[in-house]
Order: C-alpha cells, then sequence, then structure tokens
C-alpha cells in the first residue's frame, strides 16, 4: 500500500467535508419561493418551448438566491425554466444556506442545468463562505448529490479551509 494513501485520503475527505456545507446552493425553502426576474431588456417568451434573451444588466431573485449578470439566457421546455446561463464580468451568486449562513460565488459564466441539477462555474471562478473558499477556471457542482469536480483541465484549483474553531488549542 501507498504510504502517501491515507494522507491524501483525509484531504480528499477534509475537502469534501468543507465543500459540501458551503456549497449546497440551494436552500430548501428558495425553491418555493415566487421568482423575480429584472433587466433592461428582455426577448423572447417565458411560455412553451424556447429561449429568451435578458439584457442590460440582469438580477434575478428567489427567496434568498440572488443572481447578477450583465446578461442571462432562460432556456424553456413545456413553459419551465430547464436551463439558466449567466454571462457577464463577472456574473455573482449569493445564497443563504439552510444552516443561516451565507455562500457567495462569482464567475465569468454561470451555467445552471435545472433537470440534470448541475451549476457550472466558468472562467476565474471563486466561492466563498464561512468555511473556506474555493477557486479556479471550472467547477461543476451537482446540487442534488453534493459531487463537485474542479480542476484537471491543466490550471489550479485553489482552496483554504478556515479551522473549525479561532480558539487556540491548550495542547
Amino acid at each position: 500500500m501507498n504510504p502517501m494513501l491515507p494522507a491524501k485520503l483525509a484531504s480528499i475527505t477534509l475537502l469534501v467535508a468543507l465543500l459540501a456545507p458551503g456549497l449546497a446552493w440551494s436552500k430548501a425553502s428558495d425553491r418555493n419561493q415566487p421568482m423575480n426576474i429584472d433587466a433592461g431588456q428582455q426577448s423572447g417568451t417565458l411560455d412553451g418551448n424556447g429561449k429568451t434573451t435578458l439584457s442590460q444588466g440582469v438580477i434575478i431573485t428567489q427567496g434568498t438566491l440572488e443572481l447578477r449578470s450583465a446578461e442571462a439566457e432562460l432556456y424553456m421546455t413545456d413553459g419551465e425554466i430547464v436551463r439558466a446561463v449567466f454571462i457577464g464580468k463577472q456574473a455573482q451568486l449569493k445564497q443563504q444556506l439552510d444552516d443561516g449562513t451565507w455562500m457567495n460565488a462569482v464567475a465569468d459564466r454561470i451555467d445552471y442545468d435545472i433537470k440534470a441539477e448541475n451549476l457550472t462555474l466558468i472562467g476565474n471562478y471563486k466561492v466563498e463562505s464561512e468555511r473556506g473558499t474555493n477557486a479556479g477556471q471550472r467547477m461543476v457542482y451537482n446540487t442534488r448529490s453534493g459531487a463537485m469536480q474542479s480542476g484537471g483541465d491543466g490550471t489550479r484549483v485553489r482552496t483554504v479551509i478556515q479551522p473549525k474553531s479561532t480558539t487556540p488549542s491548550t495542547k
């Protein structure tokens, strides 16, 4: 057995423990709130199938969730939004988590596939929560399972894990 394997597994476990609560990006009650869309211009339809383009500063709120971007594209199937893409340098996402803490994320592009429940942050992304930060060029997060993947494309991923307690140890 590789002597480094237990240390690597411990690091991965710690990273998952950090990111899972910090990236649980959907306060349960937010999904049952009305969605408010504010934009300088809108073209398309919010009924049936197709795409609606929002531009000139987009703000979407639903409960504690707030998304801001220069532009957004909403893709509809049978009158329901199935995918939302937020574009801008930088698109911003903010939401209060079920534990009452806040999560903030920015990226050049935020792509949310609602059916697959995959949130993809592309281009200079950074996610911040009380537990720490994660930053890089591309991250895919499944909001249902909590599975996350970042890096692996030749770019670096930077993670900072905050200590659970700021009280110094007496050992």
